[in-house]
């Protein structure tokens, strides 16, 4: 019975993520309400807060579903026994793009954080988050261009953290402009080639000044 109990709290708690995706897309995140998605679910206001406290941990749940296991990856950045971490990086950054490209749960998200979210008020706490998950990747990527630069795989021509920088932008602004336009450009093909692009700059001989 308490088993039971369990799987059908975790149904409850999925079925809510799924409404909350479908709706958040359709209105935006600040003009839907939890009794909306409650509606939309069929289910009581009072059974969403059973599970999250408040719109904004219901956003910041629905995100982690999709985002933890790409976080998880790029958190691997600066492990030191990576053999190259540079190709480990392009690896991430190329599967992150694949899945946002080809799996549509992953695009509505990334479509859902990027396009349909306004930080005001009880969201405030959802740009907390962002900030926070943003700076954490950037330490790792920082830290795996610094072990790179350490082994002799990059040579020491712009600050690490410049790289890194860098990196998340330029991966970050081909995600947003995609999701704006998706029959705009392919995103893996041409997300490889500026990847490729910029990692080989990064990695070209320092000129010398003679």
């Amino acid at each position: 019975m308490v088993r039971r109990t369990k799987e059908e709290a975790q149904a409850t708690r999925k079925l809510i993520l799924d409404t909350a995706e479908v709706v958040f897309h359709e209105r935006g995140v600040s003009r839907t309400s939890l009794n909306e998605i409650a509606l939309a679910a069929g289910l009581t206001r009072g059974a969403i807060y059973w599970h999250f406290k408040d719109k904004a941990d219901l956003f910041n749940a629905m995100m982690e579903r999709v985002t933890l296991p790409l976080e998880e990856t790029a958190h691997r950045s600066d492990d030191e026994s990576l053999d190259d971490p540079i190709a480990y990086m392009r690896s991430s950054f190329l599967q992150a793009l694949r899945l946002t490209a080809n799996d549509p749960q992953v695009r509505r998200v990334f479509g859902i954080a990027i396009h349909k979210v306004e930080y005001v008020d009880e969201l405030l706490a959802v740009r907390d988050r962002h900030l926070r998950i943003r700076d954490e990747c950037l330490l790792h990527a920082q830290r795996g261009v610094t072990l790179a630069m350490r082994r002799g795989l990059l040579p020491k021509r712009i600050p690490a953290r410049a790289a890194a920088l860098g990196l998340h932008a330029m991966i970050d602004g081909l995600i947003q402009n995609w999701l704006l336009d998706p029959e705009a450009f392919d995103l893996v093909k041409t997300g490889q080639q500026v990847l490729d692009a910029y990692l080989a700059g990064l990695a070209a001989p320092v000129a010398s000044k003679g």
